[in-house]
C-alpha cells in the first residue's frame, strides 16, 4: 500500500511537471512578443537578446496609436469580424438545423463533407478571389471581405452545429408546435437556448479566424480598409523590419480574442465536450 501511494504521488508530480514544461513552451513565444513590444530599437537589434531584465518603454505603442492609423485598422477589423461572425452563425445555424432534421441517404457524409471544404487553405483561394473581385470592380470594400470570411467559415459552423442539433430531442419541437409555436418561434425560443454552447464555440472560432486572417485581407483591402494584421505588416519597410512596433501591434491584436475566449470559456468547454464529440 505504501509503495502504491509513493508511486501515485510520483505520477502526480511528474504529471504536473510535464504540464508546467508544456505551459512554459506554449507561453514563451507570447512572452517574446509582449516583451519585444516594450523594447527600444537598440535592445531589439542587439545580437544577444534580453528577455527579462530591461527598462520598458511605451514608444512603440505611442507610435502605433498616434502615427500608425491604429484606430482605422481596429474599426475595420471589428466591422469585418463582427459581421462575418454574425452571418456565419445565422446561416450556419439554419443550414445545420435543416441538415439535422431532414432524413435522407448520405446525410452524415454531407455533414462531414462540409468540413472538407474548410480544409482548403485561404492562400489557395486568395488569387482566384482577388481576380474575381477585381473583375467586378469590388476591391477595397469591407463588404467583400466580410462575404469571403463568411463563406470561409460556414463549413465549420455547419459541421459543428449539426452535431449539437442532433443532441436535441425532436419531441421538444413537436411539443412547441402543439402549443401553437411557429417554426421561427421553435427555432429562436426552444432551440437557441439549448444551443448556447454550440454557438459559443462556433462564434469563437469564426471571430478568431476573421480577426487574424492575413492573406485575403491583404489582397482584398486598400489603404482605408486594411485590417489589423495587414496594418501590422506595414511596419515591414524597405529599410528594415520594425520588430518592436510589429510586436506591439501583435500584442494589441491578441487582446480582444483573448478576452472573448476568457468570458466564453465555460460555454466553449461545454460545447467541445458535447456536440463536437458526440455529434
Amino acid at each position: 500500500m505504501v509503495g502504491r501511494a509513493i508511486g501515485g504521488r510520483r505520477s502526480v508530480i511528474a504529471h504536473y511537471i510535464a504540464l508546467v514544461v508544456l505551459a512554459i513552451i506554449t507561453l514563451m513565444p507570447i512572452w517574446v512578443m509582449v516583451s519585444t513590444g516594450f523594447k527600444n530599437d537598440v535592445l531589439v537589434q542587439q545580437k544577444e537578446p534580453v528577455w527579462f531584465f530591461f527598462v520598458p518603454t511605451l514608444a512603440n505603442y505611442e507610435h502605433i496609436m498616434t502615427r500608425g492609423n491604429f484606430d482605422g485598422y481596429l474599426w475595420n477589423s471589428i466591422i469585418v469580424g463582427t459581421l462575418s461572425t454574425a452571418f456565419t452563425l445565422i446561416f450556419g445555424g439554419f443550414c445545420a438545423y435543416a441538415l439535422a432534421r431532414t432524413e435522407f441517404r448520405g446525410r452524415e457524409f454531407t455533414a462531414n463533407a462540409t468540413l472538407l471544404v474548410r480544409m482548403v487553405p485561404p492562400a489557395v483561394l486568395a488569387v482566384p478571389a482577388f481576380a474575381m473581385v477585381v473583375n467586378f470592380g469590388l476591391n477595397n470594400d469591407l463588404a467583400v471581405l466580410t462575404f469571403f470570411y463568411t463563406a470561409l467559415n460556414l463549413p465549420f459552423a455547419i459541421w459543428l452545429l449539426f452535431g449539437f442539433f442532433k443532441q436535441i430531442p425532436v419531441e421538444l419541437e413537436e411539443a412547441a408546435v402543439i402549443d401553437g409555436a411557429s417554426p421561427l418561434q421553435v427555432y429562436f425560443r426552444v432551440l437557441l437556448p439549448l444551443m448556447k454552447s454550440g454557438y459559443a464555440v462556433a462564434g469563437i472560432f469564426t471571430f478568431r479566424i476573421a480577426w487574424n486572417e492575413f492573406i485575403l485581407a491583404l489582397l482584398l483591402t486598400g489603404r482605408k480598409t486594411r485590417t489589423l494584421p495587414v496594418g501590422a505588416a506595414g511596419f515591414i519597410t524597405d529599410t528594415g523590419v520594425e520588430w518592436g512596433r510589429i510586436m506591439a501591434m501583435g500584442t494589441l491584436i491578441v487582446i480582444p480574442p483573448l478576452i472573448f475566449t476568457f468570458f466564453a470559456a465555460r460555454q466553449i468547454i461545454a460545447g467541445m465536450t458535447t456536440g463536437a464529440v458526440k455529434g
